[in-house]
This record gives C-alpha cells, sequence and structure tokens, in this order.
C-alpha cells in the first residue's frame, strides 16, 4: 500500500531524513516511532505530498507521491500534530466543509460526515462550535476530518499529545478501531502508544531507520537480545568467573542480594539465540553453590528505543517470562 525507496530530505546541507526505505502493508497500522527531532514530522509531511523531498522515491496505493500528488492526496486521511480546526464552525458544518474540498460528491456527503462522526464516537456533538470542545473532542474532530473523505491511508502525526489518560486511551481505541479497513501510520515519541496499537514498528533516530518490526520481534535486533537474571550463594569472583566462560555470554553484573549476606543477584546478557538458563543452572547445581531464583528477562520497547537512540542506555527494565 505505502512503499518508500531512499526517501531523503536536506534543510540547507543537513540531512534531516536520511535515505530511509520501509513498506507498509493494506490494513497495517505502523508505529513510526523515534525521539523529537527524529525526522517524524519531515516524513509525513513528505509522504502527504506536502512537502518535497530532496531524492528518493515514495508511493501510494500505487501513485507516486512526488508526481501523481493529487491521486495520493485523494488516498490519504491526515491529521497534523495540531489539527486543521475552525473554531466558530460547529462540528458538522467543520465537516460538510472539508467533505466539499475533498470532492466528496453531493449525495455522499451526509452519508460520510454520519460515519465519520460515529466512528470517533462524536456523533452527539455534531452541531457543537469547535471551541466549545475539549481538547479531547477537539482531536477526535481532527481525526473525523481525516476520515470524511473515506481515504485508504490515513497518516496521524502524534494523535494523542496534549490529552489525559482517559483521553489518550480513547483515541487509541479509535485508532484500533479503524485498522484492517484502513492503512495507518501512526507517527509518536510516545512509547505505549506503539506496543498497545501498533502491528510493526519503524525506529527513526537523527533521520535514519534504526530497526524495522514487531513490537515482539524487535529484541532479537539489538545487543541484549536475552538476558537472565539469578541469585546464587557462592565467590563472587569464582561465579562471575564460571559464568563469563559460557559461550554467547556478553556481559555479567553482579552484586550483592538485598538482605541476604554472601548471595548474588547476577544479570547476564547473551547474544540473540543463546538461552544459557540451562547452561548457568548446569554450573551453579555441579558446583554444589545454592540456587535461589532463575529468570529470562525480555528486552521492553522502552529498552529497545533507548539502546537504538541513545549512546549510553541504562540497565533493562525487567519484563519476566
Amino acid at each position: 500500500m505505502i512503499e518508500v525507496k531512499n526517501l531523503t530530505k536536506l534543510f540547507g546541507d543537513k540531512p534531516v531524513v536520511d535515505h530511509i526505505s520501509f513498506t507498509v502493508n493494506k490494513g497495517e497500522i505502523l508505529g513510526f516511532l523515534g525521539p523529537n527531532g527524529a525526522g517524524k514530522t519531515t516524513t509525513m509531511r513528505m509522504l502527504t505530498s506536502f512537502l518535497p523531498a530532496t531524492s528518493g522515491t515514495a508511493s501510494v496505493a500505487g501513485f507516486d507521491v512526488f508526481n501523481d500528488s493529487l491521486e495520493v492526496r485523494r488516498r490519504i486521511g491526515y491529521l497534523p500534530e495540531i489539527p486543521p480546526l475552525y473554531p466558530d464552525m460547529t462540528v458538522e458544518s467543520y465537516l460538510d466543509f472539508v467533505s466539499r474540498i475533498k470532492n466528496v460528491p453531493a449525495e455522499r456527503r451526509r452519508g460520510r460526515i454520519d460515519d465519520a462522526l460515529a466512528k470517533t464516537n462524536i456523533t452527539d456533538k455534531r452541531h457543537e462550535l469547535i471551541h466549545k470542545l475539549s481538547r479531547g473532542y477537539r482531536q477526535r474532530v481532527g481525526l473525523a476530518q481525516a476520515l470524511v473523505h473515506d481515504p485508504e491511508v490515513i497518516i496521524l502525526d502524534e494523535p494523542t499529545i496534549g490529552l489525559d489518560p482517559k483521553q489518550i486511551i480513547e483515541v487509541r481505541h479509535l485508532i484500533k478501531g479503524l485498522a484492517g479497513s484502513h492503512t495507518i501510520i501512526l507517527s509518536t515519541h510516545i512509547l505505549p502508544e506503539v506496543s498497545m496499537t501498533c502491528d510493526r514498528v519503524v525506529i527513526i533516530n537523527k533521520g535514519k531507520i534504526a530497526a524495522v518490526d514487531t513490537p515482539e520481534n524487535l529484541t532479537t535486533q539489538v545487543k541484549g537480545g536475552q538476558r537472565v537474571h539469578f541469585e546464587a550463594q557462592a565467590d563472587e569472583a569464582s561465579l562471575r568467573g564460571a559464568i563469563q566462560q559460557i559461550q554467547g555470554v556478553r556481559q555479567v553484573d553482579v552484586e550483592p542480594a538485598a538482605g541476604a549476606p554472601g548471595r548474588f543477584a547476577v544479570s547476564v546478557e547473551s547474544a540473540a539465540g543463546h538461552d544459557v538458563r540451562s547452561q548457568i543452572a548446569a554450573i551453579i547445581v555441579g558446583k554444589g553453590w545454592p540456587l535461589f531464583e532463575l529468570r529470562g528477562v525480555n528486552l521492553s520497547l522502552e529498552d529497545i528505543f533507548l539502546q537504538l537512540t541513545t549512546e549510553d542506555a541504562p540497565h533493562t527494565s525487567e519484563n519476566v517470562n
């Protein structure tokens, strides 16, 4: 549905987007994740034909974003970071206005407006002035304008920024409900947004693609694809030395276990594909050291994001298998 190849945007001599490539399948929700300033919004603006690229190509539903921009715009619904609302209009009159400039046929306008209102759960707000709505409802109106012409592709740039927790959950549910009938790109720097909403993730940092995969599979693409935590009672130096001899082990961190003299908590980082739990257990039991705990630890999406977008990542937060 969407194909991006070597897309690049320079501002002066500075590459804000630097030869990125990715695809989005029909009916998929793709999370476009990166820190502020990573190039997310610039990429969204190029995909919507709002901003020309310096080089590279992009297509939507088979139409080139730069050479067939009118065809692309007919197939895209776009919600920028700041929704393009007219506060002195009612919700219904605003959506009627948007449907007209998006060339929705007159006989279909009422139906399309009703459908957009229903999908965004604001039917009861249709006659209210936009400036009287809460921030969450204004965001829903912005989403409704992106849907009113029934586009094949919806591009959402930071759709929950500035909302309270309840509003964020509501907007996430709305977005999930659009999957399948629409192809969605969701640009955000909020990690839960991706893990709770998206089928796949593109992580972008400093204008370059750092990783592309499902949230579940991203752990295999970064250093420390597997971690093991255990507690044992032994001499610290002997314990560390024995574990470091296991094939695939990259790093061993040993520290005293809280409230247990002579016992050590050990975190072991191994290469992707190396499950070292059985070897750790065999070594400890073989040496007669008491073993109190042994468990695998997954990298969280936050850990992966930090490892891919920062020079020095903090220790992994633990999600137990």
